[in-house]
């Protein structure tokens, strides 16, 4: 699947469970905006994601892409522990200097 080395750094960290590289991931003041809440900031990212992961123990897989290098979609299919799973979700990444600005959840 076509996508930009970081967006591709980010699913590859969800999926091994890897904080530290998921968070990484992210300019120093990056944003997730998930389920209609803002998360700015590394710390405030690690925050979500580690939540996320231990309520729902979730999985992500990348089923297509699109896009350029600033500007991605990527639909991923989500099963784990929360109601009507598994879902499809979109996932839109902007960024810059070879990191995430922001990801929107959808």
């Amino acid at each position: 699947m076509n996508m930009p080395n970081i967006v591709r750094v980010y699913f590859d960290a969800d999926g091994r469970n890897d904080a530290d590289t998921l968070t990484a991931a992210f300019c120093e003041q990056g944003v997730v905006v998930d389920e209609g809440t803002r998360h700015e900031g590394r710390d405030a990212i690690r925050s979500w994601w580690v939540a996320a992961k231990q309520k729902c123990q979730y999985v992500t897989d990348p089923i297509e892409a699109a896009g350029d290098d600033s500007s991605i979609w990527v639909r991923a299919r989500v099963s784990g522990q929360f109601p009507g799973s598994p879902v499809t979700l979109d996932y839109a990444f902007t960024t810059e200097n070879g990191k995430i600005n922001q990801l929107e959840i959808i």
